[in-house]
């Protein structure tokens, strides 16, 4: 390949509109922009909407945002049963954010952890230190006979 053996596909680069190249053209004379005014012109942006109200202040505000939201990493009790039965994690050991970091399943110890249901029955006897536990996690990990701390 040299350089200059280089060529575009045709249709892959559009033609820009030349303006002001007589009246037959339907861009000349005054090139579409009407006659006089401030729009006809050059370096002219009018983003105003008059006396109208503006769209964003028309549509309604959605929903509430907190000004200091709190961010939960995501870890589900199948998660933890998984690991349990592949033999990864001991259900006789505190499950805490130590051994997850050391799992992988979560980065730091500084991320605060949530921990969620999904199953409706566990077999193994946990004991769980989190940040938060949703009530469908709590009440199939005491079913099974295991503590949240």
């Amino acid at each position: 390949m040299i350089l200059n053996e280089f060529f575009n596909l045709p249709g892959s680069r559009k033609k820009r509109k030349r303006v002001g190249r007589g009246i037959g053209s339907t861009i000349g004379k005054t090139c579409g922009r009407g006659h006089k005014g401030q729009k006809a012109r050059s370096g002219v942006s009018i983003k105003t909407e008059g006396g109208q109200m503006p769209i964003i202040k028309r549509l309604p505000k959605r929903g509430f945002n907190s000004l200091n939201p709190v961010s939960y990493s995501i870890l589900k009790v199948a998660d933890i049963d998984v690991l349990v039965t592949q033999n990864r994690l001991d259900p006789a050991k505190v499950v805490n954010k130590v051994v997850l970091v050391n799992l992988g399943l979560i980065k730091n110890q500084k991320v605060l952890v949530k921990l969620l249901g999904g199953l409706d029955k566990i077999k193994h006897k946990l004991t769980i230190e989190l940040d938060a536990c949703s009530k469908a996690a709590r009440s199939v990990i005491e079913e099974a006979g295991g503590v949240i701390l």
